[in-house]
């Protein structure tokens, strides 16, 4: 995994253990998910990037972790998990929630597999 040390600080500065572990579970998942892909903070928030196009970010909030996935143009998502835009999907998680981790690296591989 090629990490980016502004990104780790960031996550484990995150005021809520659950916030920390869901962000570190995110993060793996898409170096799992897309080889080769690139992390940066921008906008003050953690970007992964693939061949230097947008694959998809975390934001996180007061009350949830958000992931949003890029490209997401034609794919079919879950109404009831993702919402935004059809060029990006995003996906709130609030502490607790469960999380469908196949189908969401699914998403993610499809997603990214044009950049």
């Amino acid at each position: 995994m090629n990490l980016n040390q502004e990104v780790s600080d960031y996550i484990e500065a995150l005021s809520d253990a659950w916030k920390i572990e869901l962000s570190v579970k995110l993060r793996e998942l898409v170096h799992e998910t897309i080889p080769d892909v690139q992390e940066r903070m921008q906008y003050k928030k953690p970007h992964f990037l693939k061949n230097g196009k947008y694959a998809a970010v975390i934001s996180v909030a007061k009350s949830a972790v958000s992931f949003t996935i890029f490209n997401a143009d034609g794919l079919a998502w879950p109404e009831d998990t993702f919402d935004g835009p059809p060029e990006r999907k995003t996906m709130k998680v609030a502490q607790g929630q469960d999380v469908d981790w196949q189908a969401l690296s699914s998403l993610l591989k499809q997603a990214s597999a044009g950049l």
